[in-house]
């Protein structure tokens, strides 16, 4: 659903300026640094990049997810750091306080994260618990007007800068129906970080550990003001967090192909561009007919997502499907390149290396493999 085209093509249009002009001269900067320099991010402040979905009552650009998509597509056309620091924002971190949130907590949290003077985070993650969500052992007891939090959350995305977690915590029994949504502050007593994670890509993003050790925080941080609903709140924000994805990974998959017909126009053997031989115009081929299967797929769940369907299957799909298809991208970019492409001096290396992310965060290939099949078994 776009509501005017007109106003849409200038944000899209803006976005792939500053994508084009801003972004890619600094992606060796930032592998360099692994940090992302803070003008920057003041940047995309100005541009509203930290409230794409969140709602204009709250200071954000409300985005449906058709056109929050037409944005990611542009943002996937530079290395994948600069969309994590704004993406809590704009998922994970801020969704569950829209769909559940109080007016309250809305009213406070929303207007700083879509002015991105707040950036949010989102730990559920736990050294023992990934894929099965329901099973978080950090524990929350309530004390008065307070809650005690004891656990640890573990590879979460901008914990080294969040202002704020929604952190999953368990007030209840075992299962689901146990966990809880709080809002927790990152300079709540007992809240202490890790180091910082040493990845294998994705260099400028920040993870860590979530460390709490007796963290009080106040009774009213628990999102909608009502336990045991933290699990319903997390799968409620998925699937617009996997379109989103998705559309990211096409948007990286649409700039390997760019910079692979690039090299295979200019490099010459044999006498000819190897643009020319037909084996790597076979790699070329097959690269442009995945990122248009995989652009088509996203478009059209988005369009269902805000028609009220249900996407459950759709969104699982478009995730299973983009993730694995940026992958296999990837990988015949650096084939075109020859050696060249397992050098850090062209951009396909480290593309190569942080699109390995996207088959593992927010649902791993196989935990969408059984959505999907869940939900075809359950329309039977």
């Amino acid at each position: 659903m776009i509501r005017d085209a007109e106003i849409l093509e200038g944000l899209v249009d803006a976005v792939r300026r500053f994508v084009r002009e801003r972004l890619v001269p600094a992606e060796a900067g930032v592998e360099e640094t692994n940090s992302i320099p803070p003008t920057i991010i003041d940047e995309m402040r100005e541009l509203g990049l930290f409230g794409l979905s969140i709602p204009e009552e709250f200071g954000g650009l409300g985005l449906t997810m058709e056109e929050e998509v037409m944005v990611a597509l542009e943002l996937g056309q530079t290395s994948a750091a600069f969309r994590s620091i704004i993406g809590t924002n704009n998922g994970i971190g801020s969704q569950g306080i829209i769909v559940d949130g109080t007016a309250a907590q809305k009213a406070y949290w929303l207007p700083l994260m879509a002015a991105g003077e707040v950036i949010g985070s989102f730990a559920l993650t736990e050294p023992d618990v990934g894929s099965d969500a329901g099973s978080v052992k950090t524990t929350a007891r309530r004390v008065g007007d307070h809650y005690i939090l004891n656990g640890t959350k573990r590879y979460i995305t901008n914990a080294p800068v969040a202002n704020v977690f929604t952190l999953m915590a368990r007030t209840g029994g075992p299962g689901s129906a146990g966990v809880t949504a709080f809002l927790v502050p990152a300079d709540s007593p007992g809240l202490s970080l890790g180091q910082p994670d040493r990845k294998m890509g994705q260099r400028g993003t920040k993870t860590c550990d979530v460390i709490l050790d007796d963290c009080k925080v106040s009774a009213d941080a628990v999102i909608g003001g009502v336990e045991g609903q933290g699990f319903k709140t997390a799968m409620k924000v998925l699937n617009r967090g996997r379109l989103h994805i998705a559309a990211f990974c096409v948007g990286q998959a649409q700039r390997l192909c760019d910079e692979a017909v690039a090299f295979a126009t200019t490099r010459h053997q044999f006498g000819k561009p190897i643009a020319e031989h037909q084996l790597v115009q076979a790699l070329l081929a097959d690269s442009a007919t995945e990122t248009y299967a995989g652009r088509c797929m996203v478009i059209d769940a988005a369009r269902r997502f805000d028609a009220g369907e249900r996407i459950i299957q759709d969104a699982a799909s478009c995730k299973l499907f983009c993730s694995e298809m940026v992958g296999r991208v990837a990988d015949r970019a650096v084939q075109v390149h020859g050696g060249a492409g397992y050098m850090q001096d062209y951009p396909v290396e480290h593309f190569y290396r942080d699109v390995r992310l996207f088959r593992l965060y927010e649902g791993t290939s196989q935990i969408q493999q059984i959505i999907i099949a869940r939900e075809m078994c359950a329309q039977r």
